[in-house]
């Protein structure tokens, strides 16, 4: 006599009561669950406009070091200007014992000089090194008569080759009368590629622009140094030639999509020192 087995397995109304079960513990976990994910997605978001502001600040604070002393301009909360440098030296002030070395001529009856040494080797300034069509600058002081911005002071390299005496460079210029000396025989080079830089925030996004000592002050053109920009400050204290200067960047940035802002606020102390 064969024996018969019963097979035994889940009926419809058994499989809905789990689903339904399933589906509400699902909900209970998602809600738990909910916070955390927003929060670091939230953190996620703030970390990159975090990141996007400090490395901008960064930016403009390595640019604004580099400024030529006295060159800076605020005309407005939503603009910084200057003129770049991209290296400076010291020119030979007087000859040897044996009457030797060009010297920077300032003296009142001399005619306007057309070369000097530099102290040192031009060839070890590297990628920063002296080329022709900078610009040399000496004694600045934003000014009338020591005004880079005018040209009262500088003047262009048209050749570098060896100096006088060893170790020195000859620094060829156009020939110019600058008016001031140096008290400590300084000089700087403005690279011909920047002579006025500029950032300037404008329609959500802050610009880095370049342009000649002619033309429009801040002009809203050139590199988009970040975008989502949603408010800028921007403060230069140090027009009254104090040898130390402060530069106040304050910037907030917006999230487009979910309208969370940082903000970021930098000092950079400038050398004010012709």
């Amino acid at each position: 006599m064969r024996q018969k087995t019963l097979q035994c397995g889940f009926t419809i109304i058994e499989l809905i009561m789990v689903i339904v079960i399933m589906g509400a513990i699902g909900g209970m976990v998602s809600v738990f669950m909910k916070s955390p994910i927003d929060a670091y997605f939230a953190s996620a978001r703030r970390a990159a406009l975090t990141d996007v502001a400090d490395t901008t600040v960064r930016r403009m604070a390595r640019d604004i070091r580099k400024a030529l002393p006295n060159s800076i301009l605020n005309p407005n909360n939503q603009c910084l200007e200057f003129i770049p440098t991209k290296t400076g030296g010291r020119y030979r002030a007087v000859v040897d014992a044996s009457g030797n070395g060009d010297i920077l001529d300032f003296a009142a009856t001399a005619p306007a000089d057309g070369s000097f040494d530099m102290l040192g080797a031009n060839s070890t300034l590297a990628d920063q090194a002296i080329a022709r069509g900078d610009l040399v600058a000496v004694y600045n002081l934003g000014i009338s008569d020591a005004n880079a911005y005018n040209a009262d002071n500088t003047s262009a390299v048209s050749s570098v080759g060896a100096g006088s005496l060893p170790n020195e460079t000859k620094i060829n210029i156009a020939p110019m009368k600058f008016p001031l000396a140096s008290g400590s025989n300084r000089f700087h080079v403005i690279p011909k590629d920047e002579k006025v830089v500029a950032f300037v925030c404008a329609g959500g996004s802050l610009y880095r622009t370049a342009r000649a000592f002619a033309g429009a002050t801040c002009p809203v053109t050139g590199a988009i140094l970040a975008r989502n920009v949603d408010a800028c400050n921007f403060v230069y204290s140090g027009s009254d030639l104090q040898r130390n200067a402060l530069v106040q960047l304050g910037i907030t940035f917006k999230d487009g999509t979910s309208n969370e802002t940082v903000s970021l606020y930098h000092e950079v102390h400038v050398d004010n020192t012709p």
